[in-house]
């Protein structure tokens, strides 16, 4: 069975009034197996954003099903919903999302404290995770003193920490130089070796060709996907980048505004 089920999945907004509402995401199809690492990609207004908030559970679809090791997302009442993200899924945000009154170690600590767990067992998995991220000796520093590329890898620490079941990224690197980018993504690309489930929203050649397959979204639908096999890096880059260019060629289809 896989990790991650999306099923039919449509989103209607209803704009202002009530009087046009407006289909965002169409009939949206696919799964993500357990170890995978997968990219979403598609233009601004595709619908990847609302697609990642559905799966982030922090939107509902207006019909279809999410399921997460096989449970509807849509079935977790209001008020248990905060537990189930932090029990099951790991966010890395493109804008870090570090609360400036706490210093690295308890914005990296956050989940787990409101989890209830035991601060031996947070100094216990903190420590690998840091120094893995090359931070162990900022921990104690406050997110206003340390670089974006360094507040980037607290939040990747952050969300590693509770092992979740899938660790959502939104735009990882789109607040980093080159040299940051390539090290995260190289973290990545490693804890994904050893398991660790991807899904990843990104604007980004760079970022989408470190990821086992990449999927596209036009107007709200799944418009194409490639694998990235055995293929070199250089070779999924260009294949994203001719993808991309086809993408862009099509003709555009308007969102459908619903009577």
């Amino acid at each position: 069975m896989a990790l991650l089920e999306v099923k039919n999945v449509k989103k209607i907004y209803t704009a202002r009034f009530g009087a046009v509402k407006v289909r965002a995401l169409d009939n949206v199809n696919f799964s993500v197996e357990e170890g995978e690492y997968v990219a979403i990609m598609g233009e601004s207004g595709s619908g990847k954003t609302t697609l990642l908030n559905i799966l982030a559970s922090l939107d509902k679809a207006t019909s279809g099903q999410v399921l997460l090791k096989g449970k509807d997302l849509a079935a977790v009442r209001s008020k248990e919903l905060c537990a189930f993200r932090r029990d099951h899924l790991g966010f890395i945000f493109q804008d870090f999302n570090l609360l400036d009154t706490l210093n690295l170690r308890d914005n990296i600590f956050l989940p787990l404290v409101l989890a209830g767990e035991d601060y031996k067992e947070m100094e216990k998995r903190i420590q690998p995770l840091a120094k893995r991220l090359e931070i162990q000796d900022l921990l104690d520093k406050y997110p206003y003193e340390v670089s974006g590329g360094q507040k980037q890898r607290a939040a990747a620490c952050r969300a590693l920490i509770t092992n979740p079941d899938l660790v959502l990224a939104d735009e990882p690197t789109g607040a980093l130089d080159s040299r940051a980018s390539g090290k995260l993504l190289g973290l990545l690309e490693e804890v994904n070796r050893e398991g660790q489930t991807i899904l990843m929203v990104t604007h980004s050649i760079q970022a989408a060709s470190h990821a086992g397959r990449v999927l596209f979204i036009k107007d709200g639908s799944v418009f194409h996907q490639i694998y990235k096999g055995e293929r070199s890096y250089d070779a999924m880059y260009r294949m994203i980048s001719d993808t991309l260019t086809v993408l862009q060629t099509e003709p555009v289809r308007q969102k459908e505004a619903i009577g």
